[in-house]
């Protein structure tokens, strides 16, 4: 009875051990495969430039004057008003593309000492401006009257012409186009570091676009990205021509 015992506890240790193995066995296997099957991420930057011409144009003058009471310096606000009108009239710009601001007016003051030796102040004067803007699709007409309208002090206005902005009204449009592109150059080049590494690239887990830059056609860029996942924009106003890029940072699986 007692061998028979003996017997019994042998054979349920060898069990207990033969079971354990095997569960062993399995776990190493599934770790193995596991380990095989791990995944990595690359994370890669895609870029697409273009090259446009700007279509729409905007430009501001500023004329002002100084004069001892409002009154008539109002009224001399509102001829030189019209005569610039009569300017840019005269130089083919249609009425609904000019704008006029509303006149501002500033008191201007001098300081004085009394008697007493308490500075005292006295209204001295008033200076009055007035900025018009044109806002266009004729970049050649506006950018030839931003470089002319200095005529205009030969007829007594004191005007002062800024820089014209350059614009790109189509930039959502062209922006969809190039964020696919910015995409596939990611994807090409995160396939290569894939391959290279000996490796499959795998599906994509995030895209987001870094930056849209528009420079001067032909510039040198300067330091402008990555300000981590931030998005980032530098547009250019003062070229017609110009240059488009688009910075798109994704992330891919590597198997």
């Amino acid at each position: 009875m007692e061998n028979k015992r003996s017997n019994l506890v042998y054979i349920g240790v060898a069990l207990i051990i033969g079971f354990s193995m095997i569960i062993c066995c399995v776990l190493g296997m599934y770790g193995l495969a596991a380990y095989k099957q791990k995944k990595y991420e690359v994370k890669i930057n895609g870029y697409c430039k273009k090259q446009i011409e700007s279509d729409f144009v905007e430009w501001t003058g500023y004329y002002d004057l100084t004069c001892e009471d409002m009154q008539t310096g109002y009224a001399v606000m509102e001829q030189n008003k019209k005569a610039v009108l009569a300017y840019l009239k005269d130089k083919g710009v249609n009425e609904n593309e000019i704008t006029f601001s509303a006149v501002s007016f500033a008191e201007n003051y001098n300081y004085d000492v009394d008697e007493y030796g308490n500075s005292v102040r006295n209204l001295n004067n008033y200076t009055m401006g007035q900025s018009v803007k044109i806002s266009s699709e004729d970049i050649e007409k506006v950018t030839d009257i931003s470089r002319s309208s200095s005529e205009l002090i030969n007829k007594g206005i004191h005007f002062q012409s800024r820089q014209p902005e350059y614009k790109y009204t189509k930039l959502e449009d062209l922006k969809v186009d190039m964020l696919a592109e910015a995409s596939a150059d990611a994807r090409n080049r995160a396939k290569i570091i894939a391959e290279n590494a000996g490796s499959k690239l795998g599906s994509l887990t995030s895209a987001k676009l870094s930056s849209i830059k528009i420079t001067p056609l032909y510039s040198i860029p300067g330091e402008f990205e990555n300000y981590g996942y931030s998005y980032y924009v530098s547009n250019d106003l003062a070229s017609i021509e110009k240059e488009v890029t688009v910075t798109v940072h994704c992330t891919f699986i590597v198997k």
